[in-house]
């Protein structure tokens, strides 16, 4: 084993102890020091990763300095060598958790959590598909995949409540990050941030309450009471690209070896009508052509059938399809 590789090998299991750090800090309740923990920990993680994928892909000596040879590169410089593109989310999202990372000795509140939740559950996910495409390493291996979500006890943002609690200059501050954060979750994809939406529901338990209503039936407008409501972004948020990606590695680590593509999706997708399924598939029809996203479900869902019987499901479904076809 020559130098580089044994420096790697340290780098990431380094590396695999401080993202383990940063999920534990933050979803300890009694921690409350999570907000500023989270932050230094996954920042350190993906330092030391990113660290070892230069030096497999450039060499030891990438990661020092020139003028300075005895110090190595920070994190912000390993994130312009490696996400070359500035306009990246995945990018935007680190060097936004990095800024509060230096800033979080300074007036860091409770209500830093509001602002970072969906930028923190994002990072969590580029990280482990970043630890995956680069190191083919799987965190949720780790980690059991269900711990990769952070808990969260939050309510809504609240501008007046902020300046009441709070001094002038800390107020404005914790508002102005809120009003930079906002338009930048809504312009990028997940890679940027998970959303967290705050929705309201109605109890009879007043102990669970955050505010108090009254139904008048002697009212003459309507309104719908909606049982359940998810966000398609959270809930469905893998294209037919991604959704293909990851059942070929889901299937290749069953000992399945086949790149699973287009051809084969359409297939599972007519047999077994998975666009029609709405646990399966989120249909976005605010353009005038569909688009079409899918959820953990469908996946789970077609690598179990294609576990089944490896060597002719696609035989077979290509079969009862034309028989279906002719019959109809």
């Amino acid at each position: 084993m020559d130098e580089n590789t044994k420096i790697v090998d340290l780098l990431l299991e380094k590396s695999k102890e401080a993202f383990i750090m940063s999920v534990e800090i933050y979803n300890k309740p009694t921690i409350k020091y999570r907000v500023e923990g989270f932050s230094f920990f996954i920042c350190n993680a993906w330092e030391l990763m990113l660290k070892a994928h230069i030096i497999k892909k450039f060499g030891g000596d990438k990661i020092y300095y020139k003028d300075k040879p005895n110090r190595t590169i920070s994190l912000s410089d390993c994130i312009k060598e490696v996400f070359t593109n500035n306009k990246d989310p995945l990018r935007i999202n680190l060097e936004k958790i990095i800024e509060l990372r230096d800033t979080s000795t300074h007036f860091v509140t409770t209500e830093y959590e509001m602002l970072y939740i969906p930028l923190f559950q994002a990072c969590i996910f580029n990280f482990n598909e970043k630890m995956q495409q680069f190191h083919d390493i799987d965190m949720s291996e780790i980690i059991p995949q269900n711990f990769l979500t952070l808990t969260t006890s939050m309510k809504s943002f609240n501008e007046p409540e902020i300046r009441a609690k709070y001094p002038e200059e800390l107020s404005e501050k914790i508002i102005n990050t809120y009003n930079t954060l906002v338009p930048l979750i809504e312009k990028n994809n997940s890679g940027f941030a998970i959303k967290i939406e705050h929705y309201h529901y109605i109890t009879k338990n007043k102990d669970e309450a955050t505010e108090i209503l009254h139904i008048d039936n002697n009212s003459t407008e309507n309104v719908k009471v909606i049982k359940e409501l998810k966000d398609p972004n959270v809930t469905h948020k893998y294209t037919m690209k991604t959704l293909n990606k990851e059942v070929t590695k889901r299937l290749n680590k069953l000992g399945i070896d086949i790149s699973f593509n287009q051809y084969h999706f359409k297939l599972f997708a007519d047999y077994y009508d998975i666009r029609n399924n709405p646990k399966f598939c989120y249909i976005n029809t605010i353009r005038k052509e569909p688009s079409y996203s899918y959820s953990i479900q469908a996946i789970d869902f077609i690598v179990e059938e294609y576990r089944k019987d490896p060597d002719n499901i696609i035989k077979n479904l290509k079969q009862k399809l034309a028989e279906k076809k002719k019959n109809s």
